[in-house]
């Protein structure tokens, strides 16, 4: 006989600090679960006050608002009937846990505080919470008086425990805790429990979706089970976009899956599930001898409900949900989401009145570009009804209806390609092109008189003229005249979005300036402090120009935007120099090393936590290889230059635009990177062993070269 029982998790986009706006979906989803069937609804980590909140968790008001949120959601007639898992920080005993409240008809059944805590990266739970270290164990929690007034309860467990129900078993686990080697859900397993949740606040980064799904089917692959997980959606007010992707999981299959990128504020999916297949998965399993090995048990605390009532079985409407396989997006699908509906959260949030982007022509700005026309596809293309009343509450229009990305972007989005003499004719026909395709606002303009009117100021103040280097000018005259380019150009960018709504007769706000620094050239230092790299936003600011080229690839095809092309296929240039019929600047010529090795070195540096010796090492044996055969000479040598640059201008990530991050290497030093800003650049330590190193590989290489001389 089967025991069916129907459970719902959910995706949320929630709001550091917006309380009544995440209590609203909140309860939309538990009324959303309801109308599925479900007898558990699990909600995504800290949904009552926001995942993101960061030193806002200091402040001891936010747990008291959370309290006060939580007795509205508790007491709220419609969230009876179904057993609710919801995410809330709580301070017990003076201390401060990020929490989970299982209750179930207005009462509370457990707050079931974090073991583990995430602590690296972007995460920083332990600078505001502290970890539940004490697994099995509990104590009692008095709760506040408003609390005791919505639930008649006056104490409830807290601690590590398990709810029981009549027919099963369920337990918490809380993000972090997945990733962990020894994850709770294992002795979970073996105490009975037989469905776990997970309420989460994973971001999104490209390629990562697999390792977390990967976790999720192996851990009930391993111990059999349903595992539902929630997850946060959306950007809730800083530079992380939290990815979705909710779902339900059962012995290692994959039942229901949730979108991973989307403007809903609110999804919910349910599976059906026979718990009879868990435990016969599990009695196939050779995990009994370690069950009865179990020290201590789990404290059960005991809910008076059925969640597989009988008559489930005879109800032909009710059947279990079949198996499917797990939806991944490409990496260039990535990037036209992702950072797209990041955009559209920050945009709507923030009341401006549309984006802002310089135009230049090449392809950063071009990706930027494609990526804003990606968000007006996503909000055209949307039914929802919270999607439209964003969109007329920012148009100021309660009439618009936009048929076309294009009818949107004239709206909402203004672009312009700011020339100088130094500016060839083929990037200034592109980028009016492609704004004619994505049909943004667009502004020409030609800029020497006020880099002139700025150059002949100093001359005048100093009596020095500065000149390019191709004209008998020092470099430092050099990079002087290509900075007061890339500077002006920022000033023109925040003149031109405060105004053009007013020269367009539109009764908007400002609009938001948008960044285009890709993250090879923000590891570099291949940017003007303060030039059009400084910006509201930077949607590109964490992808690298590898990647950004496959996205335009795949753009041009798959938005039906030709152009595109010709973005690709042009060699990536400042356009900061004059242009002889001898020379054209080039961005890779300049760096001294190419895009794709920029790469190699972040993700070394960042993910691999490498310093100039174990990289040189690490790349040694990989580019004296084919195809690079390099010399050690030469490795050491791009080596030392990229050590030499990246430090000498780590002072300019102090200062970079908030971008959104999608690669782990990002030099972000506002919440990703915490390094020095004022570092030899020479590392003189670290080249000298190199040195040495390089003369040992040298001469081990002359041994075996006469080795083998001797040998013919």
């Amino acid at each position: 006989m089967g025991h069916y029982v129907t459970l719902a998790t959910c995706n949320l986009n929630q709001w550091a600090l917006d309380f009544e706006g995440n209590r609203d979906r909140i309860i939309a989803s538990i009324i959303e679960a309801k109308k599925q069937g479900a007898k558990l609804r699990v909600g995504p980590e800290l949904e009552i006050c926001g995942y993101g909140c960061l030193d806002h968790f200091d402040e001891n008001d936010l747990y008291e608002h959370s309290w006060e949120v939580y007795a509205e959601i508790i007491s709220n007639p419609v969230t009876h009937g179904i057993l609710l898992d919801i995410g809330i920080p709580i301070i017990h005993k003076s201390i401060k846990y990020n929490c989970r409240i299982i209750s179930y008809n207005g009462k509370i059944l457990l707050i079931r505080p974090k073991l583990f805590l995430a602590n690296n990266g972007n995460y920083r739970e332990m600078r505001y919470f502290t970890p539940w270290n004490r697994p099995k164990y509990y104590e009692e929690h008095y709760l506040p008086r408003n609390i005791t007034k919505a639930t008649g309860q006056s104490k409830v467990t807290f601690g590590d425990c398990v709810i029981e129900t009549f027919d099963t078993k369920l337990g918490c686990e809380t993000c972090e805790e997945l990733f962990t080697p020894d994850s709770p859900h294992i002795a979970m397993s073996l105490d009975g429990v037989e469905i776990f949740t997970n309420s989460s606040g994973s971001h999104h980064e490209l390629r990562k979706l697999d390792t977390r799904l990967h976790l999720i089917t192996n851990a009930t692959k391993k111990c059999g089970g349903v595992y539902l997980y929630a997850n946060q959606r959306g950007c809730d007010g800083d530079r992380l976009y939290y990815d979705g992707c909710a779902c339900i999981v059962v012995n290692g299959q994959l039942l229901a899956q949730a979108s991973q990128f989307s403007l809903n504020d609110v999804e919910v999916i349910s599976a059906t599930i026979d718990l009879d297949d868990v435990r016969s998965y599990r009695n196939q399993k050779s995990a009994g001898m370690q069950a009865v090995d179990q020290e201590k048990p789990y404290k059960a605390i005991f809910a008076d409900v059925e969640l597989s009532p009988s008559e489930n079985v005879y109800d032909p409407n009710v059947s279990p949900t079949r198996p499917q396989k797990i939806k991944y997006h490409s990496p260039e699908e990535e990037i036209a989401y992702g950072p797209a509906c990041w955009l559209w959260d920050y945009l709507r949030r923030s009341k401006c009145g549309g984006y802002f982007l310089p135009l230049s022509g090449g392809i950063d700005s071009c990706a930027t570009a494609v990526i804003v026309h990606s968000m007006c596809r996503l909000v055209v293309k949307s039914n929802n009804e919270q999607v439209l009343a964003d969109v007329r509450s920012l148009t100021r229009d309660p009439s618009f209806t936009p048929k076309t990305p294009q009818e949107l972007a004239k709206k909402i989005f203004c672009t312009s390609f700011m020339g100088t003499e130094n500016s060839s004719s083929e990037t200034r026909s592109r980028a009016k092109e492609l704004a004619e395709k994505i049909g943004s606002y667009h502004v020409d303009l030609n800029m020497d008189n006020l880099v002139t009117a700025v150059v002949s100021l100093f001359e005048v103040a100093t009596g020095k003229k500065p000149m390019f280097k191709i004209f008998g000018g020092s470099q430092t005259e050099n990079l002087a005249l290509q900075n007061i380019q890339a500077r002006l150009r920022m000033v023109l960018s925040y003149l031109f979005a405060q105004l053009l709504p007013w020269t367009r007769r539109l009764s908007v706000p400002g609009l938001l300036v948008l960044g285009s620094a890709n993250v090879d050239e923000c590891l570099r230092g291949y940017l003007t402090k303060y030039d059009c790299s400084s910006a509201d936003v930077n949607p590109i600011g964490g992808i690298s120009k590898t990647d950004l080229k496959r996205f335009i690839a795949w753009a041009e095809k798959k938005f039906d935007l030709p152009i595109l092309h010709d973005f690709i296929t042009a060699t990536p240039t400042a356009e900061l120099e004059p242009i002889t019929k001898d020379y054209v600047q080039s961005d890779e010529v300049d760096m001294g090393m190419t895009y794709d090795e920029l790469s190699r070195f972040g993700t070394l540096r960042k993910v691999d936590k490498c310093g100039p010796l174990a990289m040189f090492i690490k790349l040694y044996h990989e580019w004296s290889q084919p195809p690079y055969n390099l010399t050690a000479e030469q490795v050491a040598e791009k080596i030392k230059r990229f050590w030499f640059f990246y430090a000498v201008n780590r002072h300019k990530m102090t200062t970079m635009t908030p971008a959104y991050h999608a690669e782990q290497y990002s030099p972000d030093d506002n919440r990703f990177d915490l390094r020095p800003f004022l570092i030899n650049p020479r590392f003189p330590y670290a080249s000298k062993k190199i040195d040495e190193v390089v003369e040992q590989i040298n001469k081990r290489r002359e041994e075996v070269r006469r080795s083998n001389v001797s040998v013919d």
